[in-house]
This record gives structure tokens, sequence and C-alpha cells, in this order.
């Protein structure tokens, strides 16, 4: 109900304390069809602000599911 307490949730759980804006993403995107990347071979790129190496405690885990 209430969208800047959500957002301001969403934030909080974000390792770097914001969410990823569209324009990071759109610049990995960019940097792997460009000719930068020609030597970028079986790479995968988490643009996640480390969300998929947040681990987070057993007791956390249950009350978010």
């Amino acid at each position: 109900a209430d969208p800047q307490a959500l957002r301001a949730a969403l934030n909080a759980r974000q390792p770097t304390g914001r969410l990823v804006a569209a324009g990071e993403v759109a610049a990995a995107i960019a940097y792997f069809a460009g000719p930068e990347s020609a030597s970028v071979t079986g790479t995968a790129l988490a643009v996640d602000g480390g969300m998929a190496g947040l681990r987070l405690p057993p007791d956390r885990i249950r009350r978010e599911q």
C-alpha cells in the first residue's frame, strides 16, 4: 500500500543498499556486445548488486519464505 516503504524495504535488502539501475544492466550488455569483450568466453556476469553472493542466516531465510 505504501510504495515508498516498499522501495525502502527492497533497498535495505540489497548488499549495496540500493537496487540495480537499468543503466547498469545495459552497460554490462553493451560490454558483452562490444569489441572489448572479444576475448571473454564462458563468463556469467551477475549484475545484481551482490545478491548472488549474499548468504542469509538460516533463521532469516525461514522468515522471508
